[in-house]
């Protein structure tokens, strides 16, 4: 069941990422298509199936010497069955058997995109050296992996992950998109932070560079910070609050050598990593040994590797229990 060659493929609502990678982990070629969003499993899959045949043969290989992690935006469980896939219009169905089939039966396996996101960042990113870690992506919204053993826990139903919907403030009074209020997302997502700035500028009156900022985004509130605008500081302390609680959570469930940090918010640096650190400290109380929060450093080429390192890991474990595209 050794494979020469792996695909690890990003399935994003615009684009489809796709890297092919050597045995021993090189990126050899990648490639990014349109993602025909709306067209139904046969045009998104299609296509992928398409670009895999043109990168495999471009690289010197044949299909069969090659096997596909797929990495999607949704729960996935341990099955590999997706309920529904955010922004993509598909819903109940196995994406790895699909590509599966289309491939003449190329090993497939599929996953949850945040945990893709930090397999492979404790593969060849911010997390390398460590076998149990926590990814959290501050973006549009909060997504989150988890890694205990260099093993992806998707959990039973695949929400394991799901960190940015773990509530840190049960007084809350405005709705969450997924229908709970108090959730992490609503405060450290990139949205969240600004929401949270537009908070404290309507409870003081003190000047900010906030205020004369138009459109105001997550990028903003923190340079303001950095630079010293109290208003900034407060807003960027405020958010980093909640994500230290959810943190502290997280540590007590999990116990992770690694937090990684990623997503466009985490742009912010070391004041935000720095500032996060200390927050989860204040929270996490019982032991001394805390996790080191690091920052991912594989960016836009996360859930390719993550995807790719999965297919090899599955891959191996078909020696001893044969089956494919899960």
């Amino acid at each position: 069941m050794d494979k020469r060659y792996y695909f690890g493929i990003d399935i994003g609502g615009t684009t489809v990422k796709t890297g092919i990678f050597s045995a021993e982990g090189v990126l050899l070629e990648k490639s990014e298509i349109a993602t025909r969003t709306g067209q139904g499993e046969e045009a998104i899959f299609g296509d992928i199936a398409a670009e895999l045949s043109r990168l495999a043969h471009a690289n010197g290989a044949e299909l069969s010497e090659c096997a596909a992690g797929i990495d999607i935006a949704g729960p996935v469980d341990e099955e590999g069955f997706m309920e529904r896939g955010v922004n993509l219009g598909l819903d109940e169905l196995y994406p790895a058997r699909i590509l599966s089939d289309m491939c003449g039966g190329m090993p497939s396996f599929a996953l949850n995109d945040a945990n893709a996101a930090a397999l492979g960042e404790i593969w060849q990113g911010g997390g390398r050296g460590v076998s149990s870690a926590v990814m959290i992506t501050l973006g549009t919204g909060v997504g989150g992996g988890v890694i205990q053993g260099g093993r992806v826990i998707s959990g039973t139903h695949g929400l394991g992950g799901e960190i940015g919907h773990i509530c840190v403030e049960p007084g809350e009074e405005e709705l969450c998109s997924c229908g709970g209020r108090g959730c992490l997302e609503q405060y450290a997502s990139a949205t969240g932070i600004v929401r949270m700035a537009r908070r404290v500028m309507a409870e003081s009156e003190e000047y900010s560079g906030m205020r004369v900022t138009d459109p105001l985004t997550a990028k903003d509130v923190f340079d303001l910070a950095k630079k010293g605008d109290a208003l900034a500081v407060r807003a960027a302390d405020e958010s980093m609050d909640r994500l230290g609680r959810a943190m502290a959570m997280i540590c007590y469930v999990t116990d992770p050598e690694s937090i990684i940090i990623g997503g466009g918010v985490s742009r912010a640096g070391e004041y935000l990593r720095a500032l996060a650190q200390s927050k989860m400290e204040k929270y996490a109380r019982l032991s001394k040994h805390y996790p080191k929060v690091v920052l991912a450093e594989l960016g836009n080429d996360a859930g390719i590797c993550g995807a790719a390192k999965y297919a090899m890991d599955m891959t191996a474990k078909q020696i001893e229990a044969p089956e494919c595209g899960r």
